[in-house]
């Protein structure tokens, strides 16, 4: 349901921006009004939900109060497996700002396709089915899937990733991050392939759910007394690099950002591995513990 968000919403932002050379005052008012009411909607439907536990069997995981659950956040950081799972972290943050933000500015700059403003909504329509189908692969057979191992899954992930990056490279010019450019691709005769764009769409989100859905599966296996302070500390790491990238996102050309994406990768998915190996050698220790069940 999260990931097909980012379907239905680019349907509407595409069809919203359809034959426009300038996004004028009136549809960025309609966009932002429609986006602003479906949150407002959100946060309500989330605050009338009921409290954790007060259906009956209460929490496994009572944190005892908010200071108490932020030094148990503290002291979880410091492990050395929380660790090593925050260069991942750090990574899906960079990741997401760059496919939510720095792509689709990307391809509304780079003027040598027919209707770069059009391809900015099929850019996030294309994401969002690489995020569902890969949700559903790996999160609703998770099952089955996590019986191999999340390791196989994530080196998945990056070496699409990696392959995307690479049809990035050759595909946008530097510049097109930070202005409208008539540059040429690297591509056959120079110009930009809108295939070859949409299908860099797909590659994100798909590589994308490849990792969240098994960082979400380590999380809850390696630390299941420890969920809240766990997932909290995910999103912390997340949402700071994810305002990191955002932040030189108007500074850096389009191959600074690959190149960083690419040590991130190397590097997040080395620690995940990591993680999971060891998570796994204390499993063969411990027949009877349900970390793979």
């Amino acid at each position: 349901m999260l990931q097909s968000s980012l379907l239905f919403g680019n349907i509407f932002v595409y069809y919203q921006f359809m034959g426009k050379e300038i996004i004028d005052s009136y549809t960025r008012t309609i966009v932002f009004s429609v986006l602003t009411i479906v949150a407002v909607i959100g946060v309500c439907v989330m605050c009338i939900l009921p409290k954790p536990g007060s259906e009956g069997g209460g929490r496994t995981d009572d944190l005892g109060g908010p200071y108490a659950a932020l030094k148990k956040s503290f002291a979880l950081f410091k492990t050395k497996d929380m660790l090593l799972l925050s260069v991942t972290f750090f990574y899906t943050g960079i990741e997401l700002s760059f496919f939510s933000g720095v792509y689709s500015a990307c391809l509304g700059s780079t003027l040598r396709f027919p209707d770069p403003k059009r391809l900015v909504g099929l850019s996030g329509m294309f994401i969002g089915v690489g995020e569902i189908l890969g949700g559903g692969v790996f999160g609703i057979f998770g099952s089955k899937t996590v019986k191999s191992g999340r390791d196989p899954i994530v080196i998945l992930g990056y070496v699409v990733h990696m392959v995307c990056f690479f049809l990035i490279f050759m595909n946008l010019p530097t510049n097109s991050p930070l202005q409208n450019t008539h540059d040429t691709s690297f591509l056959p005769g120079g110009q930009p392939s809108e295939v070859v764009a949409l299908m860099c769409s797909f590659l994100l989100g798909f590589g994308d759910a490849c990792f969240n859905t098994q960082i979400y599966s380590i999380l809850g296996s390696v630390y299941p007394d420890n969920s809240g302070p766990a997932f909290a500390l995910f999103k912390f790491m997340q949402s700071l690099s994810a305002a990191a990238c955002f932040f030189y996102s108007s500074i850096f050309q389009l191959y600074w950002h690959l190149g960083i994406l690419v040590v991130f990768a190397t590097l997040g998915t080395l620690t995940f591995c990591k993680v999971e190996w060891r998570a796994y050698r204390r499993q063969r220790a411990k027949p009877d513990t349900t970390a793979y069940d």
